[in-house]
């Protein structure tokens, strides 16, 4: 309740519209049967036309109120319920677009659309529920009580004496369905991440004939989810006629002990029809209530999953008195080592080295020695577990991350492009650009000469994660997008694996002039492109084993030898000269 009535806050003046249409169509409804009370008991028995026509204009005009406040009473909750959860999912979304990687590897992504979408929608349902009934059904059931106690006690008591057994059984629901409901969800993630994994992976399962594996495994979660669902519809189905079996004893005793009460003449006619109206409005009403009681676990448990996201805080902060980074002129790291926050050791250990604008620094080792992860730490994607990774000599943690962000044309090892067109996937990191930018960029990339052959060149759509293009082309798509913003950092993550080498070549000549005043860091797998770096890091098991020039290192560095040698002979590697 405390995340719905945060939201509710902005919504104060529908709040109160909703709240008094709720009290003015109770009244309504609680005042026709009195109205038929009395022309039962005075109109039709005294046969008093006049005062019957008079009271069922009344009565036309009370009904007329109540229509009204049904309309306004449905206008106000449907709003409010939407705008919430519109609300909701906007700032689920805003916060999660501050997370790091390291919390969005905690959620997953399959429990973030979850979360996003199916918990929110629930909390929608339930606030609807709320607003409608919830302010209704206290008002009509207190006046309820009232009205029939007042026109007879021992009636009365029949029906207080029901609405104890039917609280203790809403109590006892609620307490049941909240574990099912919490299952119920994190089946629903689940189910999303075996989704996505298929959807994305489909290739694969495809190429090793596993369908029949994936498919049983999407139904064993499906069957776990269908079990859940169909306990919590089961204990759903049988309370609501369990309380009308309680509702249609209580009016069966009222029935039966106001017939020696009408011979009495202890009660009119009249008075036990608006009894009895009044009876079904009680028992309506805690049948509403119970509803909404019984909707509030599924409700609470959505709430705790949406409120844990807006309590997780990034572990990347900015500091309040951050300062701009206009320029990246060095960039060192000094004695750093990182941890996974999941991971019990060191992915990378004790590392230090210093680059300066217009150089070129290389990184190269096995797979798993730590290559991404060192550039990750550039952009505060995550931050160092140990030591410093400074930038014109400051802290990165110094910096606005906008600004530092900025100055960092970053491709990375996947290259991923968004839904759109060419042109607005290029300039991606840089909304404002140009036309001539745009195709600047994409001719340094050598991706000029592919875009220019489909049929509406840069406003050619790219779909979803960019499935109709190739590799090499999704690779130097996202090298024009970074080139566009004219950083002075490049990194590129081993952005040219899917590039053949005369195109490889091509674009690392084109690219030349334009690095020439930035720091230019890649990480490659190919020792014939990185031979020029003025300095290349050789990482072995997150460890700075080799730091120097290509000579420097074939003659100094085994792991960098070996490496080399696997790739070029002797001649190549100008180790004959």
């Amino acid at each position: 309740m405390k995340l719905i009535l945060k939201y509710l806050k902005k919504y104060k003046l529908l709040f109160l519209i909703d709240a008094i249409s709720v009290f003015g169509f109770a009244l309504v409804e609680l005042g026709i049967p009195t109205l038929i009370s009395r022309m039962i008991d005075q109109g039709v028995n005294t046969k008093d036309t006049s005062f019957l026509w008079s009271n069922w204009a009344l009565m036309s005009i009370i009904s007329i109120v109540g229509v009204c406040g049904t309309v306004i009473l449905g206008y106000c909750s449907t709003r409010i319920s939407t705008n919430v959860t519109r609300d909701i999912r906007n700032d689920v979304f805003e916060h999660a677009m501050t997370f790091s990687s390291a919390e969005m590897d905690k959620f997953g992504v399959s429990s973030m659309i979850t979360r996003t979408n199916n918990d929110a929608y629930q909390i929608m349902l339930f606030l609807n529920v709320i607003l409608r009934m919830a302010l209704m059904t206290p008002v009509m059931m207190i006046v309820s009580i009232m009205l029939i106690v007042r026109i007879s006690l021992p009636l009365s008591y029949i029906v207080l004496l029901t609405i104890p057994f039917i609280l203790i059984g809403v109590f006892a629901v609620a307490k049941v369905s909240e574990p099912i409901s919490e299952n119920q969800q994190n089946s629903i993630d689940r189910i999303n991440k075996i989704l996505r994994e298929h959807i994305t992976g489909i290739r694969v399962i495809r190429s090793f004939n596993k369908e029949k594996n994936e498919e049983e495994r999407f139904a064993k979660e499906n069957r776990y989810y269908q079990r859940e669902s169909s306990k919590l519809f089961k204990l759903m189905s049988c309370t609501e006629p369990t309380f009308f079996l309680l509702m249609n004893i209580a009016v069966m005793t009222v029935y039966f002990v106001s017939c020696s009460m009408l011979s009495a003449q202890t009660i009119s006619i009249g008075d036990l029809i608006a009894f009895v109206e009044y009876i079904f409005h009680v028992m309506m009403s805690v049948l509403l209530f119970c509803m909404v009681f019984m909707m509030y676990p599924r409700a609470n448990v959505s709430a705790k999953r949406i409120q844990a996201v807006l309590d997780t805080n990034s572990s990347i902060i900015e500091k309040e008195n951050a300062c701009v980074c206009d320029l990246i002129e060095s960039l060192t790291f000094d004695h750093v080592s990182f941890s996974y926050p999941d991971g019990e050791e060191a992915v990378l250990s004790d590392i230090s080295f210093t680059c300066k604008k217009g150089e070129k620094i290389a990184v190269i080792g096995s797979t798993g020695s730590g290559k991404s992860s060192l550039v990750k730490l550039m952009t505060r994607l995550y931050d160092a577990t140990k030591g410093q990774v400074l930038i014109n000599g400051k802290d990165t943690k110094e910096y606005q991350l906008n600004s530092l962000r900025n100055q960092i044309g970053y491709v990375a090892q996947k290259a991923h492009l968004f839904k759109g067109s060419i042109k607005e996937n290029i300039s991606f990191g840089k909304p404002d650009a140009t036309m001539d930018e745009i195709e600047e960029a994409a001719k340094i990339a050598q991706a000029k000469e592919f875009i220019e052959v489909r049929d509406h060149q840069y406003e050619d759509e790219i779909s979803e994660d960019g499935t109709n293009v190739s590799g090499g082309q999704k690779q130097r798509l996202s090298i024009a997008r970074a080139i566009i913003m004219d950083p002075s950092l490049y990194i590129y993550d081993d952005s040219f694996s899917a590039l053949d080498f005369k195109t490889d070549a091509t674009l690392r000549e084109a690219l030349k002039p334009k690095v020439k005043d930035a720091i230019f860091f890649v990480v490659a797998q190919r020792i014939s492109t990185i031979m020029d770096a003025d300095m290349i890091l050789v990482l072995n098991e997150g460890k700075l084993v080799g730091k120097g020039t290509h000579k420097e290192l074939m003659n100094t560095c085994k792991i960098y030898q070996e490496i080399a040698l696997s790739q070029l002979s002797r001649k190549e590697l100008m180790l004959d000269e």
